[in-house]
């Protein structure tokens, strides 16, 4: 079985890719990083900006299947690297490792795609399954970035925060609690209707 949903439409294949896929990729990438760009990419909320950077990868896949979300995710993890390298900050060491930028970046399609098949309800239009694969996408994101840094950069992170190696570990958990929850829920919110409209517009198209 085809990991990606069939298209009767378009069967033009360009490096492996179906010609709605690559317009599809192109098209959310470009979004991607434009919210990275002008700031647009974080909500305000209280106490802590989400990040909804990640939002169009998640989309993509449950869209257009697993591998459009990585080739999506890795354009998106490679404008993160490209962008500390330009405008340099506190964390920029870490997040020009593309172990930290690319590869959570790229599992994102994964997740989201394969949480959101796997729920066991027959409708691809159900909005409880297409929010599952929202939140299990972004909380791969948070998880993932987050989890790499500690890894890699634990004793680095601390220095630059200026706090006792020991303690870093609990401060990046609770970034990843305080920010992971609530971007996914915004993650959800924006996915579910933005899929649904997409679906509807093709259908009657």
């Amino acid at each position: 079985m085809n990991i990606n949903e069939p298209n009767t439409n378009l069967s033009r294949n360009v490096g492996g890719f179906k010609t709605r896929q690559l317009t599809t990729i192109g098209m959310l990438s470009a979004i991607s990083i434009v919210l990275g760009l002008t700031g647009y990419g974080f909500v305000p909320l209280p106490g802590i900006k989400a990040t909804i950077m990640h939002v169009p990868v998640i989309i993509g896949a449950i869209l257009e299947g697993p591998i459009v979300g990585i080739a999506i995710g890795f354009i998106f993890g490679l404008f993160s690297v490209f962008q500390n390298m330009m405008v340099p900050s506190l964390l920029s060491f870490a997040f020009m490792n593309p172990l930290v930028s690319i590869l959570p970046r790229v599992i994102i399609g994964i997740t989201a795609y394969y949480s959101y098949r796997l729920i066991p309800i027959k409708n691809k239009n159900n909005p409880i399954k297409i929010g599952i694969g929202a939140f299990i996408g972004s909380l791969t994101n948070t998880i993932g970035v987050l989890g790499m840094l500690y890894v890699l950069y634990a004793a680095r992170f601390a220095e630059a925060k200026n706090m006792s190696p020991s303690f870093a570990g609990k401060a990046i958990f609770g970034i990843a609690v305080a920010n992971g929850i609530p971007e996914s829920i915004v993650a959800v919110f924006i996915t579910v209707p933005i899929v649904l409209a997409i679906r509807k517009f093709k259908k009657h198209r």
